[in-house]
């Protein structure tokens, strides 16, 4: 099978402190890849370097065949993202967010208006489509998300915590599209979360990243035998303790603690 990630021996340093350190894995083409760890490990640093919106200190990245700090434009048209964080225009409707997602990525007209309706019915938001994204619930616009993600049907899907925040029914809904995405278009899924169900029910293949370093690689089931449990998530809180990570631990306040400023390297 063809490798369309692979990474080689990434670092990102902030000053004395490894946020991401010597990580090496790849992803197969067509394959869901689940990148799971703790708050702080270094989980959406990574996800950023081969999004091309971090550069990393040394190492290598291949994504669809580019380098992301070399070809960005290349890397960019391979791939969706659903961030972390909320991303859309909350003064645009949710129609205008998709219809400007989808010139910006150069969609033919015809088949980016049929995509937008198409994704629209699949998140139920085709009856808000004309509504500003403001007056959308959280819920809402993490399903507007994902259907942006998808519109330009990229080779990559990229999902950090994508079902943050949703009901039991919308996740389902979503990973089910999702899986049935992945079957029928080859599209490779990447995504992070702290659901360890749907990690165990929807992952190919896992990575546990904690501390900026992979500790454990495999299928869930592999992961599972090796540490002697019977759940994904009791197999991950083996790896990686059961000590709570504050939130306050995350690698931006641990890139502060180690001298580093923002403002001065904007």
């Amino acid at each position: 099978m063809q490798n369309i990630i692979s990474v080689k021996n990434l670092i990102k340093r902030y000053d004395d402190f490894n946020a991401v350190d010597n990580i090496s894995f790849d992803v197969e083409k067509g394959k869901i890849f689940a990148f799971l760890g703790p708050n702080g490990a270094g989980k959406t640093t990574t996800i950023k370097m081969l999004t091309t919106l971090l550069h990393p200190t040394s190492g290598q990245i291949l994504v669809n065949g580019y380098n992301p700090a070399n070809n960005q434009e290349e890397v960019r048209k391979a791939f969706g993202i659903v961030f972390q964080d909320p991303s859309l225009d909350d003064e645009l409707s949710a129609w205008e967010n998709l219809e400007f997602h989808g010139v910006l990525y150069g969609v033919p007209k015809k088949l980016r208006r049929a995509r937008t309706e198409e994704l629209l019915k699949f998140v139920e938001l085709w009856d808000r489509k004309d509504a500003y994204v403001k007056t959308f619930s959280g819920g809402m616009k993490r399903r507007l998300e994902i259907a942006r993600g998808l519109l330009h049907h990229p080779k990559i899907f990229f999902l950090d915590e994508p079902t943050l925040g949703l009901d039991p029914q919308t996740r389902n809904h979503v990973w089910e599209y999702i899986k049935n995405l992945n079957k029928k278009e080859n599209i490779t899924v990447f995504f992070t979360t702290h659901y360890m169900e749907e990690a165990d029910r929807m992952a190919d293949y896992v990575n546990v990243i904690d501390h900026g370093k992979i500790i454990a690689k495999g299928s869930p089931e592999e992961l599972k035998q090796k540490t002697g449990s019977t759940t994904l998530e009791s197999a991950f809180l083996a790896l990686t303790g059961k000590g709570i990570r504050d939130e306050s631990a995350s690698t931006a306040d641990q890139m502060r603690m180690h001298g580093r400023v923002w403002g001065r390297r904007r």
